[in-house]
């Protein structure tokens, strides 16, 4: 009983955040106004409440551009925690566009989608990423180009970042900033989430969307921390795969140090 009841309260609070909000976000999208960068915020960070996500924070979102966060995948949930700290834009697989819900809300976010698998449309793709870059928008990428069990970084995709390259010509000083973000779900109903309990809160490939989702709000109350590593300058002599390997290296230690309760807050 209390568990429909959760749900119900969830699929409620959506709709009505959702249609509330929905006519300003397309005006602002119609008319290109800043607005449209800042709603999603406000979204994201009611839907977390509403469905029990306690977002703590260590770090800083670095105030340098242009800014690419490059983050550890393990839920989609991880869309509603960085939406909720910080105004972002995502770069997501092409498939999500076609997501019921999921795919419409990407849509109106301006997230970017890319065809990984497809090589004569990675010019483009790129060029968009790198556009949003220059523009001053804060793009993030999940470089592992899939998701976890939240209890380890798997290596990331060094091809991921041809978008930091692309933007070089165009930033200001020559030089793109890219910030290592970790995302660890580490407590749920407020007790420490051990590792065989953690794969609790990930979302594998192979399951499917609709019944994890139920799953998560009838649970609720997951505790989930964002650690932002200070930023790695990254400009025309930078070594694409060695910059890769450092970020992703940092992107551990975040999520290590998380899992371990060794953060400074």
């Amino acid at each position: 009983m209390i568990a429909a009841l959760r749900v119900a309260i969830v699929v409620a609070a959506f709709l009505i955040l959702t249609l509330a909000l929905l006519p300003v976000q397309l005006i602002a999208l119609g008319i290109g106004h800043s607005v449209m960068r800042q709603l999603p915020r406000w979204w994201h960070r009611v839907m977390c409440r509403v469905i029990g996500l306690n977002v703590r924070v260590s770090g800083s979102l670095s105030q340098n551009r242009p800014l690419l966060l490059v983050a550890n995948h393990i839920s989609w949930k991880d869309i509603l925690v960085l939406g909720a700290v910080a105004d972002v834009v995502f770069i997501a697989k092409s498939e999500v566009r076609g997501w019921p819900v999921l795919g419409w809300l990407a849509r109106l976010q301006r997230s970017v989608f890319v065809e990984r698998e497809v090589r004569r449309k990675t010019g483009a793709q790129i060029s968009e990423v790198s556009a949003r870059l220059v523009s001053g928008e804060v793009v993030v990428l999940f470089a592992e180009g899939t998701t976890s069990d939240g209890n380890r970084v798997m290596p990331f995709n060094s091809s991921l970042f041809g978008a930091a390259s692309a933007a070089l010509p165009f930033a200001p000083d020559g030089k793109v900033h890219i910030q290592p973000v970790s995302i660890a779900y580490t407590g749920l109903h407020g007790m420490p989430m051990g590792r065989y309990h953690r794969p609790v809160a990930g979302w594998p490939g192979d399951v499917a969307l609709g019944p994890h989702m139920l799953r998560v709000i009838r649970d609720g109350a997951l505790d989930v921390d964002v650690v932002f590593s200070d930023a790695v300058p990254f400009d025309a002599s930078t070594n694409r795969k060695n910059t890769a390997r450092l970020v992703e290296a940092r992107v551990r230690e975040g999520l290590n140090a998380a899992l371990r309760g060794k953060l400074n807050r």
